[in-house]
């Protein structure tokens, strides 16, 4: 019973998001309220919701306060000179566009962090795409790419993080075997952006375009509410805000500091450095706290979802199910169907849901079949590209927010991108031996 009302609201959920009947957020609270309802869970539902809003509570604090961060940022005029500099290299070129958009968002997703990604990627390219007429689809696609496979596998990222720990597993037994894996990964981006800048190319042409730094501020939609005020632009703190940034993520990765508290000391810091005066400081978070109140709101509908979905007990029905009907004939391939059901579990589950929650199920039923839990966990990260589409991914609805696109949009665009780019690193795991 359990099994099916999980699965059924899974389906529901998926459908009303992509066919946009509802919102995400009607849809994260009204759905699993109503699933809670039929399978008798009435009295019980606000406990299991209250504790979804404490799980997510962490991450809507670090979004929030990450947003505030950046914005501070950008409006000091940060990332000119990056976006200047990219200007100058890939010219009209959509494929070089494409291409630079996914070297940056690599490098910057390096530090495990999908929200910091997004905020500078976009930030940083939607002003040139938005010039030359790019979908900002392929932006977002990209960006997304990037952190699933960057953030996904390093053991400082979030999903290797609670593999790691959800198993009491070694960080460098866990990722060195994945290095071959990750820069397969890695070279399935370039070449998806390659593919995705060659449609916008034929489409669109190669454009002759000089665009001035301040019709890219125009143009970025992180900074539109401030596109004609000259006087918010730092340039002479611009070496003080990016050792403020570099500081930051040093301290992220290091976790010195748990993330939401050190980004709102950067948000804080940022703001007194740049905007000492107190009037001006108001203005600058009032021109962000639209996205940020969107996003934040998002996160805790999601947390109303996962809570429901986990207290219910349907998260471990529909896990256990799971594990049944594989035959035992199969077990000796037990990884790579760890893997290859890791993208729709992902997708339907948070990852604190699937990692604490089914990763344990599923490598003590590995046990069984001899399999190693290094190997069990090494495949539960093989599916973070379709994971990334979920709309209980945070930064996922940060990144729709910023390109001013619908989820489900986003979803239809990306999914066969996000689908190979799954395959193709759980092929190479398997051949290179992280899995067998």
């Amino acid at each position: 019973m359990l099994t099916f009302l999980g699965i059924s609201m899974v389906v529901v959920f998926t459908y009303l998001i992509m066919a946009k009947k509802l919102s995400p957020v009607t849809a994260l609270v009204i759905v699993p309220i109503v699933f809670g309802l039929l399978g008798g869970f009435g009295l019980g539902l606000g406990p299991m919701m209250l504790d979804g809003l404490k799980t997510v509570a962490p991450s809507a604090a670090l979004l929030l306060f990450a947003i505030l961060f950046f914005g501070i940022l950008i409006d000091a005029g940060l990332f000119d000179p990056l976006i200047n500099k990219m200007l100058k290299i890939v010219k009209g070129d959509p494929v070089k566009i494409a291409i630079g958009t996914a070297v940056i968002a690599m490098c910057v997703a390096l530090d495990g962090d999908g929200t910091t990604t997004h905020m500078i990627t976009i930030s940083a390219m939607l002003a040139l795409y938005l010039r030359i007429g790019m979908k900002p689809l392929v932006l977002a696609t990209i960006s997304l790419l990037s952190v699933s496979i960057m953030s996904g596998m390093t053991p400082w990222g979030g999903p290797a993080t609670r593999a790691i720990v959800s198993l009491g597993l070694d960080a460098n037994e866990f990722f060195l075997p994945l290095l071959p894996t990750m820069l397969s990964g890695m070279a399935c981006i370039i070449f998806i952006a390659f593919v995705l800048g060659k449609k916008e190319r034929v489409r669109l042409g190669i454009i002759e375009i000089e665009i001035t730094p301040k019709e890219a501020m125009e143009l970025n939609p992180a900074a539109a509410t401030v596109a004609e005020t000259a006087d918010i632009k730092r340039p002479k703190l611009r070496w003080i805000n990016l050792l403020l940034v570099v500081t930051i993520m040093t301290v992220l990765v290091t976790g010195i500091l748990p993330a939401p508290i050190l980004f709102l000391i950067g948000f804080v810091t940022a703001a007194m450095i740049n905007y000492p005066d107190m009037q001006q400081q108001k203005e600058r978070i009032s021109s962000h706290a639209g996205n940020a109140l969107t996003v934040v709101v998002l996160v805790f509908a999601a947390g109303i979802f996962s809570g429901i979905f986990s207290g219910t007990g349907m998260v471990e029905a529909v896990s256990n199910s799971l594990v049944a009907i594989i035959p035992e004939s199969m077990g000796s391939f037990y990884p790579l169907i760890v893997a290859l059901t890791s993208m729709p579990l992902t997708f339907v589950l948070s990852n604190d849901a699937y990692y604490f929650g089914v990763l344990p199920i599923l490598a003590e039923s590995g046990a069984a079949y001899g399999v190693d839990p290094l190997q069990v966990a090494r495949a539960s990260v093989l599916g973070q590209p379709v994971h990334f589409l979920s709309p209980l991914v945070a930064s996922t609805l940060l990144l729709v927010g910023m390109v001013k696109t619908e989820l489900g949009d986003l979803q239809r665009f990306a999914i066969k991108w996000c689908f190979l780019c799954s395959l193709v690193i759980i092929a190479v795991a398997f051949v290179t031996g992280a899995i067998s």
